[in-house]
């Protein structure tokens, strides 16, 4: 089994910052591809930021030049940095994984969410 535990969420100003990190364990073999979503109150979940094991990068359109996603694959976590935070930001974000168990099979596995809430 593998688990996803996500923290760093909170209230925050419009204009300031969150760094929310997700720490994977269980028994896990290596992880792939991670990745940050967020869903809002009466909306889809969306894809904000997924980096690879090599550590590529990809951002939806309305994070680029505000947030920032990194990982450490030694500790199996990712992290996002969070800057000039927006109203519109507010939501649950949600870290997902892609984890290759001991018995070398790959899935994905989705933490519980933390709540991000812009306001002022």
């Amino acid at each position: 089994q593998v688990q996803l535990v996500e923290s760093g969420g909170g209230p925050v100003q419009p204009g300031g910052s969150l760094r929310l990190s997700c720490a994977a364990s269980g028994s896990i073999f290596s992880s792939n591809a991670m990745g940050w979503y967020r869903q809002a109150p009466g909306k889809q979940r969306e894809l904000v930021a997924t980096i690879t094991s090599g550590g590529t990068t990809n951002y939806a359109d309305s994070v680029k030049g505000r947030f920032t996603i990194s990982r450490d694959n030694a500790k199996n976590r990712v992290y996002l940095q969070m800057n000039s935070l927006k109203p519109e930001d507010t939501a649950v974000y949600y870290c997902k994984a892609n984890v290759r168990d001991l018995t070398l099979r790959a899935y994905d596995y989705w933490g519980q969410g933390t709540q991000v809430t812009v306001s002022s």
